[in-house]
């Protein structure tokens, strides 16, 4: 399986993540904005994960190994358990951060220049996520869907660093200037709690895949198939087991034969199994089919 063109999406991410983590703790040092320190410290955590990201994609383009003899597709999930894991666990501490801020009496930022900041940060993450989500999409890539949601979190609380900025500024030309220390306290406190659900998903979807549950998709699919073949073919009845670990599938079928039947030879065998695998669309390589016949109910 070809991951290049995956690899050197990633290669591009971590270049601009790392470009935008240090102007943005830079920024936010520069501005007094805890908020923006937040954004950047983010972004490099970001670059961890998306190296990992990068080197599982170079693993899975290998079909397997002595010791890994289904491949290494299994290393996507936990990536990915792992990168939401982290960036939820970024977000209860910006949370945390934030309450010490509002507690403590808020503090002086350069609204001005943060906000001019924040919009920068907004365009490039929102950009990013759309351009790796739309690649994604077209490779069947877990770990670009990552990424892209990793931008979208980032972009998004660019936004409202933007919008809460821009609030703070009209605050002091108002004559309310004693709320605005907290403007920014409050900014990343919402930011977080409101972030915190999209790195959740992605982590529990991920242990679901760790823990091999049935994705409830291909196992109606499988499901609907063999009821056909069964009919179409007069055999008694089948059992299937489904998994789905990053991009692989694996699906075992095992179908009763009556004993009386006259299934034919091996190539008819075979002819069953490939319409049968057809019909799943288990032609590609990250696919892993096994069908088996058996007259002895015991073995179901």
């Amino acid at each position: 399986m070809d991951t290049r063109p995956e690899q050197r999406l990633l290669k591009l991410s971590i270049a601009i993540t790392i470009v935008v983590g240090v102007v943005g703790i830079a920024s936010g040092l520069l501005v007094n904005s805890d908020a923006i320190i937040f954004d950047g410290m983010y972004s490099l955590v970001d670059v961890v994960l998306t190296v990992a990201s990068l080197s599982v994609s170079r693993l899975v383009a290998f079909e397997g190994s002595r010791r890994f003899q289904f491949g290494y597709w299994h290393l996507e999930p936990m990536v990915e358990a792992f990168g939401g894991a982290t960036l939820a666990l970024s977000c209860l501490y910006a949370a945390f951060t934030a309450i010490i801020g509002l507690t403590s009496g808020g503090n002086e930022v350069s609204y001005g220049l943060g906000a001019i900041w924040a919009g920068v940060l907004c365009i490039v993450g929102m950009g990013m996520s759309a351009y790796m989500r739309g690649h994604a999409r077209r490779l069947g890539s877990n770990l670009l869907a990552l990424d892209a949601r990793a931008w979208l979190v980032s972009g998004s609380l660019s936004l409202a660093l933007l919008l809460g900025f821009g609030v703070a500024v009209s605050m002091k030309r108002s004559g309310h200037e004693a709320w605005v220390p907290y403007i920014d306290p409050a900014i990343l406190l919402c930011i977080a709690l409101a972030m915190l659900a999209v790195p959740m998903r992605s982590t529990w979807r991920a242990i679901r895949e760790v823990l091999q549950v049935a994705p409830g998709d291909l196992d109606r699919e499988v499901k609907q198939v063999m009821d056909a073949v069964v009919a179409e073919h007069g055999f008694l009845e089948y059992s299937s087991h489904v998994a789905k670990v990053g991009r692989g599938r694996f699906v075992e079928i095992l179908i009763l034969v009556p004993a009386d039947h006259q299934i034919g030879p091996i190539a008819r065998v075979d002819a069953i199994r490939r319409d049968i695998a057809a019909r799943l669309g288990a032609d590609r390589p990250q696919f892993w089919l096994t069908i088996e016949f058996t007259g002895d109910r015991s073995w179901m």
